[in-house]
Formats: C-alpha cells, sequence, structure tokens
C-alpha cells in the first residue's frame, strides 16, 4: 500500500474543494471498496479525504412523497428502514441480496454507487487492463471471461457493475445527487453509470471532485408486485452472474405500469423502456415476459466462457416477472431459488 495524506472534512464543500484540487485525491467513507483497491495496489491516493463525519447520514421525505436518502446511510439501515420495507421492497431486497451482514453495515449508499468492477483483471496489477491502464489491453476478452459483460461491453472493457443496490434503483427511477465546486446537480440513475466505449478508465459520470449526497426515490408504487432475482455461484457473499429488479403495477389483470433492470450482464445497470412498453396493456403471463426477455438480450454477445448467461438472462427474466406479478417476491433468506 503506497503512503498517502489524509484529511477529515468538516463540509461537503471542504470535501469536493480538496479532492478537486488534487489528481489522486480520493473520497473515503465506508472503504468497504477502496481500501481493498489499495491492498492490492491496483489504486493509489495520494490523500485521501474522509467524508464519513459529514451530516449525510438521514432519510427524509420529499415533497412529492419519495424518499431522499443520504450518501453515508449505510445499507443495513437503509435496507431495514421501515419507510423503505413499506414503500421499496425491491429496493430492501436487493440491498440485502448483496455481500454480507457485516459488510451492509459499513458500505454506504454513495460507495455502493461508486464502487469499481470486480473483473480479475482490473484487481491484478501484473496483468494488463484498459481500466487500469488505458490502452493497455483487456485480456478478458480471450482469457478468463465468465463472469463478464453480455451486453453494452466493447473491444476496450467487458467488465460488468457489481452492484445490486443500483440495478434496484434503475427499476425505480432514482435521481443521484451530487454536489462540487461547479455546485448541484442531479443525475438520473440511467446516466450516473458508463459503458466502456472507448473510455473503461470511468465508471461513472461524476466530474472531479464531485461527490454524492444523497439518493431521490420517487413516490412508491409497486408494492407487493416486485422482485428482486440474484443468480450467483453461493448464495451468499457472491456477486450476479445475472440479477434481474422486476417491478409491475397491475389492473384489471392488465399490465399498467411495469420496470425491469439487469444487474451482473453491462458495465453499467441495464435497462430497455421499449421492452417495458411491450408490457404495458397485456395480460402477465409466461408467453409475454419471454418476449420481454429476447427484446432486451437482442444484442447480447456471449464470450468464450459466459455464453451461457445469455440463457440464464432469460429465464431468469421470465422468472422474476412471474413473481412479480404473481406478488411472490424472491426471499433473500431461503437457499433456494423460488
Amino acid at each position: 500500500m503506497n503512503r498517502f495524506s489524509y484529511l477529515r472534512a468538516e463540509t461537503v464543500a471542504e470535501a469536493a474543494r480538496a479532492v478537486a484540487g488534487d489528481a489522486g485525491a480520493a473520497f473515503i467513507a465506508g472503504g468497504t471498496n477502496l481500501v481493498d483497491l489499495m491492498k492490492y495496489d491496483v489504486a493509489r491516493p495520494s490523500l485521501l479525504v474522509d467524508i464519513s463525519r459529514l451530516p449525510l447520514r438521514g432519510i427524509e421525505e420529499t415533497a412529492a412523497g419519495g424518499l431522499r436518502v443520504g450518501a453515508l446511510v449505510d445499507n443495513a439501515a437503509l435496507a431495514r428502514d421501515a419507510r423503505v420495507e413499506a414503500g421499496y421492497p425491491l429496493l430492501a431486497s436487493a440491498l440485502l441480496a448483496g455481500a454480507s451482514a457485516q459488510l451492509r453495515n459499513a458500505a454506504t449508499v454513495g460507495g455502493n454507487l461508486n464502487q469499481r468492477t470486480r473483473c480479475y483483471y482490473f484487481y491484478d496489477v501484473a496483468t494488463p487492463c484498459n481500466k487500469r491502464e488505458p490502452g493497455s489491453g483487456c485480456p478478458a476478452l480471450e482469457g478468463l471471461n465468465r463472469i463478464h459483460a453480455i451486453l453494452g461491453a466493447s473491444e476496450q472493457c467487458v467488465a460488468t457493475n457489481p452492484s445490486d443496490m443500483c440495478v434496484a434503483l434503475a427499476a425505480l427511477d432514482a435521481v443521484v445527487h451530487v454536489e462540487g465546486e461547479g455546485g448541484a446537480r442531479a443525475i438520473p440513475i440511467g446516466e450516473f453509470h458508463r459503458l466502456p466505449g472507448g473510455d473503461p478508465s470511468r465508471d461513472v459520470t461524476l466530474r472531479r471532485g464531485e461527490m454524492v449526497v444523497a439518493v431521490e426515490l420517487p413516490p412508491p408504487r409497486f408494492g407487493a408486485r416486485h422482485s428482486y432475482l440474484k443468480l450467483r455461484d453461493r448464495l451468499s457473499y457472491a456477486f450476479a452472474l445475472v440479477s434481474v429488479a422486476a417491478a409491475l403495477e397491475i389492473d384489471e389483470n392488465l399490465v399498467k405500469t411495469a420496470r425491469v433492470a439487469l444487474g451482473g450482464v453491462a458495465h453499467k445497470p441495464w435497462r430497455d423502456p421499449s421492452a417495458e412498453a411491450l408490457m404495458e396493456g397485456e395480460a402477465p403471463s409466461p408467453d409475454l415476459f419471454a418476449r420481454v426477455a429476447g427484446h432486451l438480450l437482442r444484442d447480447a454477445r456471449g464470450l468464450k466462457h459466459n455464453s451461457f448467461k445469455i440463457e440464464l438472462a432469460r429465464r431468469a427474466i421470465v422468472r422474476a416477472l412471474s413473481q412479480a406479478a404473481a406478488g411472490a417476491p424472491q426471499s433473500q433468506n431461503a437457499k433456494s431459488v423460488n
């Protein structure tokens, strides 16, 4: 681990100013991702700006009837908040599907939004990686790529976003509030994360020195008709091979509104409103959900070791939408898939 300076910020403005003024500076709160990256010598910050004492731990109701969640609210507290459990059970379920209980107690909302990929090659500084060193290459294209992307990838990077929380936030149309020296911005969750394109070194659209201060959830609307289905190599403490956040509004046995977001398949949570539109006004059925899955995966491309994820994703989409339609969400405590 390299030597670094340390600053405990007293205000958001001080933290933003410190990071904006030092190209090697990084924010740190829970540290569940950054400290790992530092241990592996992937991240070598010259300055750590500690934001853990800032007043960003509140969960407040908004004037519109939604919730504003502070960036330093830990994942465990958010999952067990009564307002989240009642109004946003899809989000609570996704949070409980992630990591371990110990990590959920430390990991923050802002950190979860900003976490880096878990690609083997990104973590191994003995190998090339365009995300670490632009232009050095992507060995995952021809190497071990079982966990890698089937959607939205490029010749520069085939890594996937590891978050469960962000998949649910994508389905719920959350908005990320950020602040920096240039002022405050509100970023729709779908515009917060990036596809790799020609520059996979940047995972998010934050400007230098900007930090997440809150996430805003719109008024609740999906109730019990939701499911977060996470398929992985083991049932705890593992990242998704494929995950699906599904939510439906059904009136008189017809789908009024539909939301579907995928995790584990792309460099960002994957959502396509045109697939959701296929369900509106239709009676929920496995055949309908299969058409939706086909539309969502129409551009999917497998690599040597991960082509199985295309069929896995298709089946997961149908299952998660069927669970949501039946009001029988996937349990995150059960040791089997519903």
